[in-house]
Order: C-alpha cells, then structure tokens, then sequence
C-alpha cells in the first residue's frame, strides 16, 4: 500500500479525514488495518493571514513546507483536508514534491457519478466566493450554486467562530439545515459540504438536500489511491 501524507490546516477537518480513512479501511481492507499515515500540522493561524490577503502563494508555501516533510518521511502522495487551501493548487503543483489529489475535483466525481445537475456549495467566505468549484463542476456539466449574502456570511462567520474550534451546536445545525433548505428552493439537488468540518455539524440524515461530503470523499480517495 501507498503511503499517504495528510497536509493539515484545521484540527479538526485534519483529525476527521484521518479517522475517515482508518475507518474506511476496515472494510477495504481490513481489521486494524489500513495504509501508512503522516500528518503534519502547521498551525492555522500562521495560514490565515495569506487567506485574508489572497496570497495563494502563501498559502502554497505552507502547503509545500509540509510536503517537503511528508516526502522525506516516505509518503507517495499527499492530500490536504482543507477546500479553501485548494485555491494554492497553480502555485503548489510548480514546486511539489509529491502527486496529490485535489479535493474538488473529488467531490465533483462523486457529483457526476450519482447524476447530480445543480449543487449548493457550503464553505468558508474563501472557498465560496472563488471560481474553484463551480470551475471543477462546469467541466462536469454540473452548475455550482453559493448561498444568497446573509447565508454565506453566517454560513463562514460560523465555520471559523465555532466549528473549527470543535464548538457543534444545535441552533447552528438549524441554521445550516435552513440554508440548505433554501439552496434546494434556488433548485439545487444536492450539497457539498465543501468545508471539512461541516460534516462534524451537519447530519446527512437531517439534511434537505442530499450531501456531499468532502473531508469522506477525499479520505476514500486517498485509500483507493493508496491501494493501486
């Protein structure tokens, strides 16, 4: 098995990716059992000023930092649990060291194979007010669909007030059920939960629309990856 290396931003998205592969693994692969896995963390508030400035080669200076890490301890590729570092990927692939799998275009696989048409995008004010997504999902044949302006800030305001720092709450799963409901009204059929700690707050099974769950998605293609 190929060795994975976990590029990290949030704990929390990071943690839920990592579980999510040992966990898929049991099934795929076995009791216990599952790929090599190294992670490195630098901390998310070094990364925060280069998103708030849209210095996307910053960002990718994180970004290969740990790369250049997860190389020499051995990993065979890399992915990082995090959409909006994803808008690093031009300046990322010029110098990395290792192949790694591109979080959107993942969960816009899983879009066209389950024949969705019109996705809401749920995620941090980066991820949602970039072209990243509704790029990936264009040349699909698939429309992107951001939250009108009160639900996208609400929507972001919580991700990095609350769910970040591992704060769930009932009144911000409501909310978020209702932006959901209200993207479905817009005539969305599905939606990405395009920020990885979302699917720590929404429940599939509660959710108006059905979801796409990009911190899982990308943990199962890690392991295939690793198992080719």
């Amino acid at each position: 098995m190929k060795h994975i290396g976990i590029v990290a931003c949030s704990a929390e998205g990071a943690a839920l990716c990592y579980k999510a592969i040992c966990r898929e693994a049991l099934t795929v692969v076995g009791k216990n059992d599952h790929p090599r896995i190294t992670l490195d963390s630098i901390p998310m508030a070094r990364w925060l000023p280069a998103f708030d400035a849209k210095d996307y080669a910053g960002v990718a200076r994180f970004m290969l930092d740990s790369a250049r890490l997860l190389a020499a301890a051995g990993a065979d590729f890399a992915i990082c649990p995090d959409n909006s570092a994803h808008l690093a990927w031009d300046h990322l692939q010029k110098q990395t060291p290792l192949p790694w799998l591109h979080i959107a275009r993942v969960v816009g696989e899983e879009a066209r194979r389950r024949g969705f048409r019109r996705v809401g995008i749920l995620g941090t004010r980066y991820t949602m007010g970039s072209p990243m997504y509704p790029d990936c999902l264009r040349e699909l044949g698939i429309e992107a669909v951001i939250p009108e302006k009160a639900d996208f800030d609400e929507v972001d305001r919580i991700i990095f007030a609350e769910l970040v720092d591992g704060v769930f709450t009932d009144a911000s799963r409501r909310f978020y059920n209702g932006a959901i409901a209200r993207l479905a009204d817009r005539g969305c059929d599905a939606v990405a939960l395009a920020c990885t700690e979302i699917p720590l707050l929404v429940r599939s099974e509660e959710c108006p629309l059905p979801t796409l769950d990009s911190t899982c998605l990308l943990a199962r293609a890690a392991l295939e990856e690793a198992l080719r």
